[in-house]
């Protein structure tokens, strides 16, 4: 069964998730090729800290855009947090610092230890804010987006919870700190530092609809023929739907085909309970299974082969 739904104009961004090693980064970019190949001008986005799209794809990428070499319309990115959060730091720093020494009884050096100390979840949300930001250029109309493994993925996907307890918190010192100034001064004005809480705020809650929006937004799961790779895609898809992020499509990868010898019958017969498991388990999901080849999947001929997998009936 392939995937379906991926060619909805409707639909703009799809997540690939999963247990580390079970082919997230191969099916993210053989569905970003199929994207590309049915006329829709396409960007594969990494958000893995240990980026593989240059691998897969047999070039080099790195942390801006780049056109895929003899793949029209398919450009691939490999976010870098670090650097995404350290343009933070250097663009807000000022209003972070007076929203400390405005809200709390901070002096400079405790302030400066503060900004020291990285916000809660904060690499994450940079990395989907450059996604969101991406997305509002309007230069692709497909965007496919490779996670790292499942906890990290996780972190990404509630990053925007924890850093919006950060900016509640930070918001209601901003509060007090304004009563104060009206009950003395008599009047109160918005500063930079209002704004900036006002900006975050907003980013949030982009990122909150973009994952959350079953019209525009559609995150996949991956996961192989293994019982401890099924346990992790189950805890895995219970958070998911805590989050209220839908999951309707499961892709299982790597599964045994040939009996020709007797490590290959031992395999698939391993291989069937789990995939009865898998099928009980997810009766609600659209199952699609990839056969497990023969050699490592690299370049857009490995690609190619996992594409027609994944999208032909």
């Amino acid at each position: 069964m392939p995937l379906k739904g991926l060619l909805d104009p409707a639909l703009k961004i799809v997540i690939f998730g999963g247990k580390g090693g079970v082919g997230k980064t191969t099916s993210a970019s053989a569905t970003a090729l199929y994207l590309a190949r049915q006329q829709y001008k396409t960007l594969l986005i990494s958000t893995d800290p240990a980026h593989s799209l240059s691998d897969s794809f047999e070039c080099s990428i790195g942390n801006h855009i780049t056109e895929v070499q003899g793949a029209k319309r398919l450009s691939v990115l490999e976010i870098d947090a670090d650097k995404a959060f350290a343009k933070f730091r250097l663009e807000h720093e000022p209003e972070i610092r007076k929203l400390f020494d405005t809200s709390t009884g901070l002096d400079e050096e405790d302030i400066e230890s503060f900004m020291s100390m990285p916000i809660p979840g904060i690499d994450e949300v940079m990395g989907f804010k450059t996604i969101v930001d991406i997305i509002d250029e309007a230069r692709f109309e497909k965007y496919v987006v490779d996670t790292a493994p499942t906890g990290h993925a996780l972190r990404l996907i509630t990053s925007p919870r924890l850093f919006d307890d950060w900016i509640k918190v930070m918001a209601r010192l901003r509060w007090k700190y304004r009563y104060m100034i009206s009950r003395f001064a008599g009047e109160y004005r918005p500063d930079e530092a209002d704004d900036f809480l006002f900006v975050m705020k907003k980013t949030i809650r982009k990122v909150q609809k973009l994952l959350q929006d079953k019209t525009h937004s559609e995150f996949i799961a991956v996961t192989i023929p293994e019982v401890m790779a099924i346990e992790e895609t189950k805890r895995f898809l219970m958070q998911l739907k805590k989050l209220n992020v839908a999951v309707k499509q499961l892709i299982i990868n790597n599964v045994m085909e040939s009996e020709g010898c007797d490590f290959c019958r031992q395999r698939k017969h391993s291989q069937n309970a789990c995939l009865t498991v898998l099928h009980q388990e997810f009766s609600n999901l659209e199952l699609i299974t990839v056969p497990l080849q023969p050699t490592e999947v690299k370049g857009i001929k490995g690609l190619q082969v996992i594409m027609h997998h994944l999208f032909s009936s």
